[in-house]
């Protein structure tokens, strides 16, 4: 189903902004969550929690990062090569191929894990309080459907396809 265009802005349901708003708050509420001495900012926060999780199930490699974060190879190395400063991550070369680098947390990052997968859990539990679970997935579907629609908006912008 379409959208009807409609360019009077007091007419249209602010959604952008109401993202923006709760995008806000789980910032707010990660960085009260998760206070420690690293002068890591959100986002290499979220890439580091990104990291600890992802490396339970799997290899993690740059540009499973860039992919996940949509961001830009020079964005991904400048968050990694901090987070190698700060000992919280190192880069492994795997056996099949000498060029790829592997992303390891190192143990200073897995000992703060535990905290990070209760604080995940919390916040979850938290977004979903008094939401019917239908309602919950319906939501987590549009918004994966409007990020599509972004992503696919900023391609056609950039002269792009996606096809």
């Amino acid at each position: 189903m379409e959208r009807k265009k409609n360019n009077n802005i007091n007419e249209k349901p602010h959604m952008g902004r109401q993202i923006h708003i709760l995008s806000h708050q789980l910032k707010r509420r990660k960085m009260l969550c998760e206070r420690d001495d690293s002068e890591l900012t959100i986002m290499q926060r979220s890439v580091l929690n990104y990291i600890l999780l992802s490396t339970l199930v799997g290899d993690v490699y740059q540009k499973d990062i860039e992919k996940e974060f949509d961001i830009r190879r020079s964005t991904a190395t400048g968050i990694l090569q901090l987070m190698e400063k700060n000992g919280l991550v190192r880069r492994e070369s795997v056996p099949q191929d000498a060029r790829l680098k592997r992303i390891v947390p190192t143990e200073k990052a897995i000992a703060i894990r535990e905290n990070v997968i209760e604080n995940i859990c919390e916040t979850e539990d938290i977004l979903a309080m008094n939401i019917d679970p239908k309602d919950y997935e319906i939501c987590l579907r549009v918004m994966k459907q409007m990020s599509e629609n972004l992503t696919k908006h900023e391609k056609n912008i950039k002269g792009g396809s996606d096809e």
